[in-house]
């Protein structure tokens, strides 16, 4: 489906649902909360639905979304490569997609229609020419969350993907009078006190594999409990084995509620993250992907191992 067909089909439906996946990214929150946001500013009924709660975060613009009651009638997802990454919670929706938009090239076309760019550096700079076509406004709230999206997913401009679209979507948001450095501050510069501490534990834990290439962080539920640190406060997290010298795939694993561990994997040339998460029912980008997996830490750790095992050779 092009953009021009997305807006199309949006303009002519109502009543959406939005889902993202589950342990929610920037980009993820904020294509689902821009889309919505920018669909209930034309007159239609639309919510956000995500397995684990949104973030506080980022609530300077998640709280523009007023609260609503209705019963969906249009399915569409942001951000999400597989339904295996909605988790349990919305499963009831995950085979009812009536559009995806989304950037990963590993996309598994699960929805009934898919909007898909995997040039895009984020799903963000997708839904803003899909929010533009329809003719919606561009609010403050919506371009707070499309810059909060596009730089995340550029770890602030900082990855190889982002490209000059990314800095000309960022350029025009920033015209509608957004404070970026107080968003960067937020989502860059800024950590609670339970997460610097989670930091400090998994640092003193880190383990090493394949002659050095490879380095594992393991973020336990007990840990989350000593340090009072919450699973929202956990991203960027998955960047710090990946910038340790000599390692070209850093591996950071979070132990979840009901026997599932969360893995990121990060990787540098020659591997391919998503090809790694793929074989686990994930999906996501070369450099950076994701998957759950069921199981102990331990057994989550020996699956993501046995396959890097195979891809470094």
């Amino acid at each position: 489906m092009t953009v021009n067909e997305a807006a199309q089909f949006l303009l002519c439906r109502d009543r959406f649902a939005v889902l993202i996946h589950d342990n929610p990214d920037g980009d993820a929150v904020g294509a689902g909360y821009a889309l919505c946001l920018a669909l209930w500013g034309l007159g239609k009924s639309a919510v956000v639905f995500c397995g684990d709660p949104v973030p506080r975060r980022y609530s300077y613009f998640t709280a523009a979304l007023p609260e609503q009651s209705f019963i969906p009638e249009t399915i569409l997802s942001a951000d999400v490569a597989s339904m295996g990454l909605l988790g349990d919670r919305i499963k009831e929706y995950a085979t009812h997609v009536d559009l995806c938009i989304d950037h990963h090239p590993s996309n598994t076309g699960y929805a009934a229609q898919t909007l898909l760019d995997s040039g895009a550096a984020a799903a963000c700079e997708i839904v803003y020419a899909v929010i533009k076509k329809m003719g919606a406004k561009i609010t403050n709230p919506i371009a707070q969350a499309l810059y909060t999206g596009i730089s995340t997913d550029t770890g602030c401009f900082k990855f190889s993907n982002t490209t000059y679209q990314s800095h000309a979507i960022t350029a025009r948001l920033m015209r509608t009078g957004i404070d970026t450095a107080e968003i960067n501050r937020l989502m860059f510069e800024t950590k609670t006190r339970g997460r610097v501490e989670i930091e400090r534990q998994i640092l003193n834990r880190i383990e090493y594999y394949f002659g050095g290439r490879c380095a594992v962080i393991a973020v336990t539920l007990e840990m989350l409990e000593k340090t009072g640190a919450a699973q929202d406060e956990l991203d960027g997290l998955t960047a710090l084995p990946r910038m340790i010298e000599g390692v070209i795939a850093g591996v950071t694993l979070r132990e979840k509620e009901g026997g599932r561990v969360k893995a990121s994997v990060r990787t540098r040339k020659p591997l391919d993250s998503s090809k790694i998460c793929g074989r686990l029912g994930g999906g996501g980008h070369k450099f950076a992907a994701g998957c759950e997996i069921s199981g102990s830490l331990a057994e989550a750790k020996a699956k993501v191992l046995a396959i890097i095992e195979r891809e470094i050779g």
